[in-house]
């Protein structure tokens, strides 16, 4: 059975209102994207995009990289039939990105329906910052496919999801290649383009806008410019007729970096900030699905846009959901919970429903015990006051000592009603697992992998539907 897909929006959907003019993309951009629908008819003749990317992560990382290709796939289906011209959905995958911590892990719920953290390795705090477009997976990509494969349980959809991500996920292929190799094998056939942004093709169209990008300067006193140097990717500070490299201090005049342009442009990368404006100079892009950081960067990108005179792309929030399991769904329906109910601090929920289990009788115990504590102290607080006023105090504090022992009473006796529903603590943890894993958001968390290994490519379909009706929604 598909688990039940829940729509849990990041902002109100607006579609671009522009006018835009399809145009043809440069040749060494398409031959950087890997082969599939999408890349021929970017090579077909004057199209417009509708992009989203994202950084590489094992296993094509967590599951809102998937809902970002979703989303622009659908709604570069939507514009084309709107506009009666072809829209072609693009992934920027962004390999120029150094954040290997960021890459290197993926987690699952393995058959038991626990958490599963996989982590390929460490780089080590001394070792350069290189681009996940050269950091390869290695040797320890067999046992992180080996934990994914013990760890989850045995379906008929298995063996084609392990082969999938073997194919791609290889020792010898960076992060980035395999990361792009999963997607474009999952969603090539549905038209997605996936982009490798970090090849040399594509990096040297894009040298001379991020050479433009070296002439403005951030608010934090940084060119939105990357340069890969003695420390790996570092950021450029403006010193004079030169910039500085942060970490290693090296010194790149004009010419040097020109230089690289031509000669090593993969060791140039543009900066968060620039990125999106380098995207819209090489792609005639229309839309840009976008997650909530993104929708903020993309905002303060503006002037970026202006001072290189490229035309702004629309961003559009991208789809977000939750995929609420069998198992999920009951226990919220027996116990009449809503979602939002699994995203609290662990150990409340369960002390709540705990607390309900209490019988009527015993809880109605302890509410007449309270009652009668405030107002026999309430009606001893009289007598003492009309007595003694300086004793008032005792009484307070003696009123306080009873109801904080009856309230030690009631915590000792759900205390041990924990103990014996130690079933349901279980169940509770496993859900808050599958729906907020260590209090975040699933799609941020969870790899879709374990979810195909479950469900097959039905899921898939299912969340390609879901994605389709947000998309041509009014």
């Amino acid at each position: 059975m598909i688990p039940r897909i829940v729509h849990t929006p990041i902002a109100p959907r607006e579609l671009p209102k522009q006018l835009a003019t399809p145009r043809r993309v440069a040749p060494e951009v398409v031959a950087s994207t890997l082969p599939g629908p999408g890349r021929d008819r970017l090579a077909g003749g004057a199209v417009l995009a509708v992009t989203t990317g994202q950084q590489p992560g094992l296993f094509t990382g967590p599951l809102y990289t998937i809902y970002k290709a979703l989303s622009a796939i659908a709604l570069a289906g939507r514009l084309e039939r709107e506009r009666g011209v072809p829209v072609v959905p693009v992934f920027w995958v962004a390999g120029d990105d150094h954040d290997f911590a960021e890459a290197n892990h993926a987690s699952f719920l393995n058959a038991a329906g626990e958490l599963v953290h996989i982590v390929l390795r460490e780089r080590p705090a001394e070792a350069p910052l290189v681009p996940l477009a050269r950091e390869r997976c290695g040797d320890e990509i067999r046992a992180a496919l080996e934990q994914l494969t013990s760890g989850t349980p045995d379906t008929e959809f298995k063996g084609d999801v392990v082969r999938w991500l073997e194919a791609a996920y290889r020792p010898e292929a960076t992060v980035a290649d395999a990361c792009a190799a999963a997607l474009n094998a999952l969603l090539g056939p549905r038209g997605l383009a996936v982009f490798r942004a970090y090849d040399r093709g594509a990096k040297q169209a894009a040298a001379a806008w991020v050479l433009r990008g070296l002439d403005q300067t951030l608010a934090d006193g940084y060119a939105p410019v990357f340069v890969e140097a003695a420390q790996g990717r570092d950021r450029l500070e403006p010193h004079g007729d030169a910039w500085v490299t942060r970490r290693s201090r090296e010194r790149f005049a004009r010419a040097d970096l020109e230089r690289l342009g031509r000669e090593a442009p993969e060791r140039l990368s543009p900066n968060v900030l620039l990125r999106p404006v380098v995207e819209a100079a090489l792609l005639p892009t229309l839309a840009y699905a976008a997650g909530p950081a993104e929708l903020k960067y993309l905002r303060d990108a503006a002037p970026l846009y202006d001072a290189l005179g490229v035309t702004r792309q629309t961003p559009v929030p991208r789809w977000s959901g939750v995929l609420v399991e069998h198992r999920v769904e009951k226990l919220l329906q027996r116990h009449g919970l809503a979602l939002e109910a699994l995203d609290g601090k662990p150990g409340e929920l369960e002390a709540r429903l705990v607390r309900e289990s209490l019988s009527p009788e015993a809880a109605e115990s302890f509410g007449t015990l309270r009652q009668e504590i405030e107002t026999g102290y309430a009606g001893l607080a009289r007598v003492v006051a009309a007595v003694d006023p300086t004793l008032e105090r005792t009484v307070q504090s003696a009123r306080n000592a009873a109801l904080a022992g009856t309230q030690e009473i009631e915590k000792k006796l759900i205390a041990s009603l924990k103990r014996e529903s130690e079933t349901l603590l279980r169940q509770i943890s496993r859900a808050r697992d599958a729906v907020y894993p260590q209090g975040e958001p699933q799609e941020r968390a969870l790899t879709l992998a374990s979810f195909l290994i479950r469900y097959g490519p039905g899921l898939l379909d299912a969340l390609g539907d879901e994605v389709a009706r947000w998309a041509d929604a009014p």
